[in-house]
């Protein structure tokens, strides 16, 4: 069975689009929102559901026979075609009005992300992924995604949503030796540190503990501007995990070396 690319694209769109709908008019609204978890902190917001639900309705219209995996509603359908939405990536920062959130939607096929969309419709940005390309949108404007094609690590400006992620001190010491190995290091960009990645902005994001929807999306976005990105382990990404992506392949291969010496 082949699948329509064309029609792929145009339904990442197109879902965008709906999700957009329900995230601008309560982004910087005083929404309320709810926590998802007895202890700690895991806000969800009635933008996330709504944005997901609507972003499943397109889904279901253009392709009612593929797999939906969704970070709010959960999984419905089986396949070996499935789509992966994470309605606001980036919650966090919504809710603080900050415009580092996205709605992710990718695109698999056999467990492996090959088409993707990262929306912030606050600044009208959209980066897009179908086999073959890499694109940036934004109003009029449409540019090729490349990322900057550093391959070593000392010049390297590194993301990650913030350090705590490094809960541990086995992975706190990961997370300071490429601190220490690297020259810049920037926080609390969520999805967006990935896309500016693939613009070429960045050169590292490393995070832990990734969901399958916190990454999916992002996985063609990073590989068809040039870069690469896995699992600490050199595994595929797009089930999530410990996740590092570079600039270049052989950026990753440092990173990963020294990740796992740490």
């Amino acid at each position: 069975m082949t699948i329509d690319l064309a029609k792929v694209e145009a339904t990442l769109l197109l879902a965008a689009e709906a999700a957009a709908s329900h995230t601008l008019p309560l982004f910087r609204s005083g929404l309320g929102v709810d926590n998802k978890l007895s202890e700690g902190f895991d806000p969800v917001t009635e933008a996330d559901r709504a944005a997901e639900t609507a972003i499943r309705a397109v889904i279901a219209e253009h392709f009612p026979d593929h797999a939906i995996i969704g970070e709010e509603w959960g999984s419905s359908g089986e396949g070996p075609y499935s789509w992966i939405i994470d309605p606001v990536d980036g919650t966090r920062a919504f809710i603080s009005g900050a415009p580092v959130w996205g709605t992710l939607i990718g695109f698999a096929h056999e467990g492996v992300a090959i088409a993707g969309l990262m929306s912030q419709p606050f600044i009208g940005e959209t980066f897009l992924a179908v086999p073959g390309r890499s694109t940036y949108r934004r109003g009029a404007v449409t540019l090729a995604n490349r990322t900057s094609g550093e391959t070593e690590l000392a010049p390297a400006r590194v993301f990650t949503t913030t350090p705590s992620l490094f809960r541990t001190p086995e992975l706190m010491a990961k997370w300071q030796a490429l601190e220490a190995a690297t020259r810049l290091q920037r926080f609390g960009m969520d999805c967006y540190g990935y896309a500016l990645l693939a613009a070429g902005h960045a050169d590292l994001v490393i995070e832990p503990f990734l969901n399958t929807y916190d990454i999916a999306a992002l996985v063609p976005i990073i590989r068809e501007a040039g870069g690469a990105i896995a699992c600490w382990d050199g595994s595929e990404p797009t089930a999530g995990g410990d996740v590092v992506a570079a600039a270049t392949p052989e950026l990753l291969d440092k990173a990963l070396d020294l990740i796992n010496a740490s």
